[in-house]
């Protein structure tokens, strides 16, 4: 069953036709800089730690590290994505496994990926097209290491499928194929890791629903996979199975994929988006689909950002938190259900760090290490111990 089905099996909502696939897949997290985390109507602090260092939100489950190297997880566990050895969903927090050694951790749409500080790689989860990489089509319910390889750096999950680049600059991928999205030239999912082309100067790389977006260390920007609304950003609607250049610019510094749209920021601040935009999601103040990359606004601040199901959020580089697109849940945080074609600053704090949005949640840290989290909570992924959705930014208890 598919993410818009399921929101319409439990809540009887019509909801849009298309919805990301990407970590945090149906609901809204937020995490200050000081570490709380927030998720109802108003800015609410998730709990009391001060120690969360990173933060992934995947389809309706939660992952986060804190500065010890510990890993944690709360939410939707049906398919053991959360890695603690059950299929029991989670309202609050749980420590996964004794390690103190995480890096960093991405929330597929029902799967995880993650990558220890000694460049190992790890995965659990649902395994329904080889999307956890280890040669096999069988779910795990703990974290089980992928490969021998010592020098994974980064990893992006995705719907079925996961992206992760090497510290040689080498990029692989692997799990669902149906669209080209992994960027090999065929159709066929793979159960391994299987190397994209020969390029060594991959820098970043996101997986969207079924398409993946990446930046080379030189600026370029490259995109392949499913592209029906124009989300690769080429000018075209026609699929692509391999990478293939978006415009001549050489200044893009980071891209996010959402369900059939991306988002991107350029060196110089500004903010790019292309693709589907029913629910405003792009930012543009209109709901017309774009087919190659448009400024959004005229600010040359922005810092970071990241794409839900069909919404936006984003941090400036003076730490104000902003959001937009699809609202039904609350994922924007603004404290209303209307959904927003413009990006609308989120409370008034201004010292918000990090944010990850999910399919219709969000969950973002602040510098002092809290943990803040808003949006849909059908499964507790909000992690604040009901099932109760948030309107605005709510610190973990």
């Amino acid at each position: 069953m598919n993410i818009l089905n399921k929101i319409r099996k439990y809540t009887g909502v019509i909801l849009v036709s298309v919805l990301v696939s990407v970590a945090g897949y149906v609901h809204t997290a937020a995490i200050y800089s000081n570490g709380t985390a927030v998720a109802k109507s108003t800015s609410v602090q998730i709990g009391t730690a001060t120690n969360w260092a990173s933060i992934s939100a995947g389809s309706m489950h939660t992952v986060a590290i804190k500065i010890d190297g510990t890993l944690w997880a709360w939410g939707w566990n049906w398919y053991g994505q959360l890695g603690d050895g059950t299929i029991v969903d989670k309202l609050i927090p749980v420590r996964i496994g004794t390690a103190t050694n995480w890096a960093s951790v991405s929330a597929g749409h029902i799967h995880t990926v993650a990558i220890k500080s000694d460049g190992t790689l790890w995965a659990w989860g649902a395994n329904v097209k080889g999307e956890l990489g280890d040669g096999t089509t069988v779910s795990k319910l703990t974290p089980v290491q992928i490969g021998t390889a010592t020098n994974w750096s980064s990893v992006n999950g995705g719907a079925y499928r996961t992206v992760a680049i090497r510290s040689d600059g080498t990029l692989w991928a692997w799990g669902l194929n149906n669209y080209g999205q992994l960027g090999d030239g065929t159709i066929v999912d793979k159960l391994t890791p299987v190397r994209i082309g020969t390029a060594t100067n991959w820098a970043s790389v996101s997986a969207g629903h079924a398409h993946t977006v990446a930046i080379k260390s030189d600026g370029t920007l490259w995109a392949w996979g499913d592209n029906v609304y124009g989300q690769l950003g080429d000018g075209t609607r026609v699929d692509k199975l391999t990478p293939v250049q978006i415009g001549t610019a050489t200044n893009w510094a980071s891209v996010s994929t959402g369900e059939s749209f991306t988002v991107a920021i350029k060196t110089d601040g500004t903010l790019w988006a292309w693709g589907y935009n029913g629910q405003g999601q792009l930012g543009d103040g209109t709901a017309v689909c774009k087919v190659t990359p448009v400024q959004i606004g005229t600010a040359t601040n922005w810092a970071s950002v990241s794409t839900g199901s069909a919404h936006t959020v984003a941090i400036k580089t003076d730490s104000t938190l902003w959001s937009w697109g699809y609202n039904y849940f609350g994922p924007l945080g603004d404290g209303t259900t209307r959904m927003k074609k413009t990006p609308v600053q989120i409370s008034t704090a201004t010292n918000w760090a990090s944010i990850s949005a999910g399919a219709m949640h969000t969950v973002t840290l602040q510098d002092d290490g809290t943990f803040w989290s808003w949006g849909w909570n059908h499964y507790g992924q909000l992690g604040l111990g009901d099932v109760v959705d948030r309107h605005v930014p709510t610190l973990l208890p």
